[in-house]
């Protein structure tokens, strides 16, 4: 099976895969909320990689209350249903923090943060959904 984990911010796109054991950062692809081109975009890669399933990211508040990107998200996972991909959503708080830290440990600058964040926090939401199903 193959898997795209996809981490959907204001601005960008964070794009992971996996072969069903390790995660690993494929492409963060920028976006002005576009998100008809944001689908076209993923189902070009579904097709290339032959993606079975694809892990998008569920937004939630710390108190486990809906956030207004919650509703932009569901709205994303129904347009990529109707193009005949199964999407699981998997709960995504604290990823963007977590990437953080390990951008930081890995000394990269602020600006440098800013353009990989959604990336890495796609390959953590990603392997968390993997670890949960093992």
């Amino acid at each position: 099976m193959v898997y795209l984990g996809l981490d959907l911010g204001t601005k960008t796109l964070g794009i992971s895969k996996s072969n069903g054991v390790v995660a690993t950062l494929y492409k963060t692809i920028r976006h002005e909320e576009d998100y008809d081109f944001l689908v076209k975009e993923v189902k070009d890669i579904i097709d290339k990689e032959h993606v079975d399933i694809v892990v998008l990211g569920y937004p939630k508040n710390m108190n486990n209350t809906l956030s207004d990107m919650t509703k932009i998200v569901l709205e994303f996972k129904e347009k990529l249903e109707k193009i005949g991909i199964k999407v699981e959503l998997e709960d995504e708080r604290l990823t963007s923090k977590i990437s953080n830290d390990i951008l930081i440990k890995g000394d990269l600058s602020r600006k440098k943060r800013k353009k990989v964040v959604d990336g890495v926090a796609s390959v953590i939401i990603l392997q968390s959904y993997l670890d949960r199903r093992k």
